[in-house]
């Protein structure tokens, strides 16, 4: 069964009396290059079990479950299950559990269904959800290898941006905090059913094993990373003490003995500047 053909997924659509929700953000892929390099790339191989979030009807999931030991693949959306019990009907190593996947016990989930496997992540995210996902699976601490995603063109940019760089933003930090991120490849709107207004690209998150802070250090580290980002434009003295109530004596403080200026943006440390300021604020 062709699942990139556009006559035999209206076809397959069709007979569901399936109509895309724009409130889930479905886009389907039908560019039958995609999804295999998808899966290449994203640790779908043996002794490998890969989590797939959100399926449509299961053309990356199949390109998954023809490369790795097993995919577990959560789906919110309740009418594609009959739908995928038809297009993956070949395969024995995919399971479909039908939630939400901000909602499930993650480590539960994973240590189920993926018991003596390496994990690795792949999923064409939706775009309104795309940075609440991502971040989840990262603080979560996972035992996962890496988070293989199709997200819109210009979240990927930002998430790939350096930190300390203008493009980058609090989810910059966040994603190099947790591991190593690189683009892959563009995506065309054109690949999609029906067609985004906007392009897409696939990124790669390799998580870190050890983690820099304890975990008071790294909460207070991502209050100062958020309130630094909420008010990007305005100085850290400025941001932190209407968001935070920090004194901006202590700020201007912190900043003097790093050796940067009392107006510095939070865009312009990197993250070993970051790491530090935030140690020296939390000091008494």
């Amino acid at each position: 069964m062709n699942l990139t053909n556009i006559g035999t997924v209206k076809e397959i659509l069709s007979r569901h009396g399936f109509s895309f929700s724009k409130g889930l953000g479905q886009n389907f892929i039908i560019n039958p290059d995609i999804c295999p390099k998808i899966a290449e790339n994203g640790n779908a191989c043996e002794g490998f079990g890969v989590l797939e979030i959100g399926t449509g009807i299961g053309v990356l999931t199949a390109e998954l479950a023809k490369r790795a030991d097993k995919v577990t693949a959560v789906e919110i959306d309740t009418r594609l299950l009959p739908i995928l019990a038809e297009t993956l009907e070949e395969f024995d190593n995919v399971k479909i559990i039908n939630e939400d996947v901000m909602k499930c016990d993650l480590h539960k989930l994973i240590k189920e269904e993926f018991d003596g496997l390496k994990v690795a992540v792949c999923a064409n995210l939706p775009y309104y959800i795309t940075s609440p996902i991502i971040m989840m699976l990262l603080e979560n601490r996972l035992p996962i290898e890496s988070i293989t995603v199709m997200v819109q063109k210009e979240a990927a940019q930002r998430l790939c941006a350096k930190v300390g760089s203008r493009d980058a933003g609090a989810i910059t930090v966040g994603v190099n905090y947790y591991g190593e991120v690189k683009k892959l490849f563009d995506v065309s709107r054109g690949s999609f059913m029906p067609a985004p207004n906007v392009d897409s690209a696939v990124i790669r998150i390799d998580l870190n094993s050890e983690h820099r802070l304890d975990e008071e250090s790294e909460r207070f580290f991502f209050k100062v990373v958020k309130a630094g980002f909420e008010q990007r434009r305005k100085t850290l003295a400025n941001s932190l003490a209407s968001i935070m109530g920090i004194p901006k004596d202590k700020v201007y403080a912190s900043l003097k003995d790093m050796g940067l200026s009392e107006t510095a943006r939070i865009e312009q440390l990197d993250m070993e500047q970051l790491i530090d300021f935030s140690a020296r604020l939390m000091k008494d």
